[in-house]
């Protein structure tokens, strides 16, 4: 299932994804973002499954999130993981995946350098402005 799935993410020229395909790709970098600094914490999962409820109407995202951590460890580096995000997703989208990524990045209330590091790589490859990505940023440390 993975296999087909990184395969379609990475094909040089990717379809839309389903809705499917979205959900674990999505949920693969948050993943991602969460263990960029060592520390895959409880309130970190907690955020990304709330992500994923509140993103796709679930009432559960235990089992969604057990698969995007699956998927996450099998894909590709992150440089052709968030290309093939880029390429399959459309860009309101990928501003939204930006803002649920500083939703983790901030869940534990301490902002890692590598985690800041991977935010600021990954936003261009998502194809948002840095000037998007920081606006979101700031609009949920208020929030918080």
């Amino acid at each position: 299932m993975f296999a087909d799935l990184l395969a379609r993410l990475t094909a040089t020229n990717p379809a839309p994804a389903a809705d499917a395909d979205a959900r674990l790709a999505l949920g693969a970098l948050l993943v991602r973002i969460a263990r960029a600094d060592d520390d895959y914490s409880a309130v970190e999962r907690d955020q990304i499954k709330q992500v994923l409820k509140a993103r796709y109407g679930l009432d559960d995202a235990t089992s969604l999130l057990a698969e995007c951590e699956t998927l996450e460890q099998q894909a590709p580096d992150t440089v052709r993981f968030t290309r093939a995000i880029k390429d399959a997703v459309a860009y309101e989208d990928r501003l939204g995946v930006i803002e649920a990524m500083w939703q983790v990045v901030l869940a534990d209330g301490k902002r890692d350098e590598d985690e800041n590091s991977l935010m600021r790589m990954v936003a261009p490859m998502l194809g948002v402005a840095d000037q998007d990505s920081n606006a979101a940023r700031r609009r949920l440390e208020q929030q918080g």
